[in-house]
């Protein structure tokens, strides 16, 4: 799991809005086995994925918005950013009439919290503008894997059922191809002008909505550029002299000087995540872009000598005694951020979007706080070598028991959801009802408890636009978190499978699910270098290398996505 897979909060572009914030980014989170796409196999499951020729006769055209134009454009696989807000009587529109019917729909998607009533303002203002009785069937996000599932098997299931990439996994797969309508033929290629939001949804996230040969999921787009960064207190560095360090033994150096356990003050916390991002290892969310194509073998990341070399650089810094003891004993990462508010590690990893949480978070606390992102470095400090996370994670279906109307009702909803920063339809998806939900202060506008409590989750899920972010508050940290990305997404490849959306066969779908324990106990020393060797070797034998060649052939038959 990623670093902040243990987060209480849910993954939504809005789940990390306070009162003053405006929009964030998509986030995916946790480790998922994606779902099935084109191939053959039994009925409904259909392993494989689809690409090239065959995909693009199913994937909408591409039309980029005009409609507002950000601060900072997108660059090298980097959201765009705007450090604004923009005034309410200069808001655009994206829809200019109602798409809707006036026909009802029922919802069923996760929600971290504590859900609103149905009939609350914003509802009703949102089912008001798309034209579309929207009824929400909110279900714990925490146990929502286990709900999705019960579901997913019985005979009658909602209208629209959102599903995480990390949900993704046992008879999920199937039940999708199964029971969730094909929208190619409302979508694919100049279909989906008829809905402008949509169709400026990146061709790449588009790509990842094709389960089981058809175009089934409306994807959340997000940047591919890694979205864990290394964090680090940047008012402490300044404040004893610190340069961030540029290669793997200015860090260990930098942390044993920097690490002080009688004051309570540790260099870092658990870094393995950051790890295998200076050494290059592929990417670890998804488990197709475990394997890419090097000369004319296909490897898996955990055969490389990247991968152990991360696990041994982390080994050192936990023996080191530099690593915060919490994070020794493997408390959750969710902690880290605050041992790192509270001034206890100096660098942590995590999701970027605590760049701004932290920073929104501290600056009533404590007006001195300050932190940023350092770059990634390689091996030996010079450039680099980065892998490209998957462009979408969570994806909302409709029934393929849903009439026409039902299905062009739900595509009304997603374009209004899909709208950009900058417009009305935004503004109330985002903010809900001004006066109830929300006030303006200062030019920006300032959530109620009514709105905290409200206008949370739900409608994130059904539509979002090109990834963005707009933390107009803090200015200097939306063009921090984007100029991050652009310096690292310059540094970025593609690995074989990238924007795939891929399931392995079932007898394969588990065979490396020890690996993460394993590499905990390696870097914490409780296990060695040669546990893992020992470990790939096991996995070879019980069925990595059959997996192999039904990898190669996927790749042979089809193709990659670029």
């Amino acid at each position: 799991m990623t670093p902040n897979a243990a987060s209480s909060s849910g993954p939504s572009r809005r789940s990390f809005l306070t009162s003053t914030a405006v929009a964030t980014a998509a986030v995916a989170v946790g480790s998922p086995l994606l779902a099935a796409c084109g191939g053959g196999g039994q009925e409904g499951r259909k392993e494989g994925t689809t690409s090239g020729k065959e995909a693009a006769k199913i994937l909408p055209a591409f039309v980029a918005s005009s409609v507002v134009t950000p601060d900072i454009p997108a660059k090298n696989g980097s959201a765009a950013g705007f450090t604004r807000a923009i005034p309410t009587d200069r808001l655009k529109t994206s829809v200019p009439r109602t798409l809707g019917s006036g026909g009802k729909l029922t919802v069923m998607s996760p929600f971290w919290g504590t859900p609103p009533n149905g009939d609350n303002p914003y509802y009703t203002a949102m089912n008001k503008a798309v034209g579309v009785d929207v009824t929400w069937q909110n279900q714990d996000g925490v146990t929502y894997d286990q709900k999705l599932g019960a579901v997913l098997a019985s005979s009658e299931i909602p209208d629209v059922v959102v599903v995480p990439g990390w949900n993704l996994m046992g008879r999920i797969p199937s039940a999708v191809n199964a029971k969730f309508a094909d929208l190619g033929p409302y979508l694919s290629g100049d279909k989906v002008k008829d809905y402008p939001n949509l169709a400026a949804v990146p061709t790449e996230a588009w790509q990842r909505g094709i389960f089981g040969g058809q175009l089934r999921g409306i994807p959340m787009p997000a940047p591919y550029v890694t979205d864990i960064a290394p964090l680090y207190r940047k008012d402490l560095f300044a404040k004893k002299g610190y340069a961030v360090p540029g290669s793997p033994a200015e860090f260990l150096a930098w942390a044993k000087e920097a690490t002080d356990a009688k004051s309570k003050l540790w260099a870092c916390d658990d870094m393995k995540w950051t790890a295998f991002n200076v050494f290059g290892v592929l990417s670890g969310g998804d488990k197709a872009l475990w394997w890419n194509l090097e000369g004319d073998k296909l490897v898996n990341r955990i055969e490389t000598e990247q991968y152990l070399e991360a696990l041994e650089w982390t080994r050192k810094l936990y023996a080191a005694g530099v690593v915060h003891p919490d994070a020794v004993q493997g408390k959750a990462g969710g902690d880290a951020g605050n041992r790192f508010t509270a001034g206890e590690v100096l660098v942590y990893n995590q999701n970027i979007s605590d760049w701004w949480g932290k920073t929104a978070e501290q600056r009533t606390q404590n007006a001195d706080f300050e932190m940023a992102a350092f770059d990634y470095f390689g091996p030996d400090g010079g450039d680099p070598t980065l892998w490209a996370v998957q462009p979408a994670n969570i994806f909302t279906f409709v029934s393929k028991k849903a009439s026409e109307q039902q299905v062009k009702d739900f595509l009304a909803l997603c374009n209004f959801c899909a709208a950009p920063y900058g417009t009305k339809e935004f503004m109330l998806t985002a903010y809900g009802v001004e006066g109830t939900d929300y006030t303006v202060e200062k030019g920006l506008p300032v959530k109620t408890q009514q709105g905290v409590n409200e206008v949370n989750g739900a409608y994130d899920y059904t539509g979002n636009p090109a990834p963005y972010i707009a933390y107009p508050d803090l200015p200097e940290v939306t063009r921090g978190m984007v100029e991050w990305q652009q310096r690292m997404g310059a540094f970025t490849k593609k690995s074989s499978f990238f924007g795939l959306t891929v399931t392995e066969p079932n007898r394969w779908s588990n065979l490396a699910d020890d690996f993460e324990q394993l590499e905990d106990d390696v870097v914490r020393g409780r296990k060695k270098i040669s546990d893992v060797q020992q470990a790939v070797s096991d996995w070879r034998g019980r069925g990595g290398d059959g997996l192999r060649d039904w990898y190669r052939k996927l790749l042979d038959d089809n193709g990659s996505a670029d």
